[in-house]
C-alpha cells in the first residue's frame, strides 16, 4: 500500500520591522507582538494533527515561530540552513518604487535580469534546497506529518516549480501570507498535491480586525 506523508510549509509571523528595510538574513529581527499571536494560533491549529517533524530556518523570526508549535506538539525543533531566508544584495537597506536603495545609480546593476534575478540567489537554487529539505522531513515523518518554518520567498519559488510555474514572479502577487500553511502532500516519494490555508487569517493587518496584544 502506498504511504501518505504531509509537509506544511509555515511561513513566519510578522516581524518588529520600524524601519522597514529588507532584513533577509539579517539577525536581531524577531517577531513582533502580533507575530507571536499568529505563531500561537497556528500552534493550536496544528496541535491535534500528527506532526511527527518539525523543522525550522535558524533565522530568530522562524525559530520564535516555531517555539509555541514545539511546545503544543511536545517535539524538538530541528535546525536546517535550506530553510533559510534567499539571499538578497539589498539587505539592510530600504527597498521600494521612488524609495530607498534603488534610487541610487551604484544599485542599477543589480537589477539587471529579474528572471535569474540578478539581485540575489538564483531561484532554481532556492528550489532546490527547499525541495531537498522537505524531502528530508517526507522521510522522517514518512506515514505522519511535519512542519518547516520558512520564509515567503523560498516557500513561493518551491510552490511554483512543484505546480509548474515560472520562476521569476510579481513578489506582490505572492499566495503566502504571514503565518500561512503551504502543505504538500506526498504518496510515498511523490507529489500529488499542494494546498494553501491561513490559519491566523483573521489576525492579517489586511483583515481589517483590530490586535490587542493582551489578548
Amino acid at each position: 500500500m502506498s504511504e501518505l506523508t504531509r509537509v506544511h510549509l509555515l511561513r513566519h509571523g510578522e516581524v518588529h520591522n520600524p524601519t522597514k528595510v529588507l532584513y533577509g538574513r539579517l539577525p536581531g529581527y524577531h517577531l513582533s507582538d502580533l507575530g507571536l499571536a499568529m505563531a500561537e494560533r497556528v500552534a493550536g491549529a496544528v496541535a491535534e494533527r500528527d506532526v511527527a517533524v518539525l523543522v525550522s530556518s535558524p533565522l530568530d523570526r522562524a525559530r520564535e515561530t516555531a517555539a509555541p508549535l514545539a511546545d503544543a506538539l511536545g517535539l524538538e525543533v530541528r535546525l536546517d540552513d535550506r530553510l533559510l531566508e534567499a539571499l538578497n544584495v539589498f539587505e539592510g537597506l530600504t527597498f521600494g518604487v521612488g524609495d530607498g536603495s534603488i534610487r541610487h545609480p551604484r544599485h542599477w546593476r543589480s537589477l539587471r535580469n529579474p528572471f535569474k534575478p540578478s539581485w540575489g540567489e538564483p531561484y532554481r537554487e532556492i528550489a532546490d534546497r527547499m525541495l531537498a529539505a522537505m524531502s528530508d522531513a517526507r522521510r522522517d515523518a514518512a506515514g505522519h506529518e511535519a512542519v518547516l518554518v520558512s520564509h515567503q520567498l523560498p516557500i513561493w519559488t518551491v510552490r511554483s516549480f512543484i505546480e509548474g510555474r515560472r520562476l521569476w514572479h510579481d513578489p506582490r502577487r505572492r499566495e503566502c501570507a504571514l503565518a500561512s500553511l503551504t502543505t504538500v502532500t506526498y504518496e510515498d516519494d511523490t507529489i500529488v498535491s499542494v494546498a494553501y490555508s491561513e490559519p491566523a487569517g483573521d489576525l492579517l493587518p489586511q483583515s481589517g480586525k483590530p490586535f490587542s496584544a493582551g489578548a
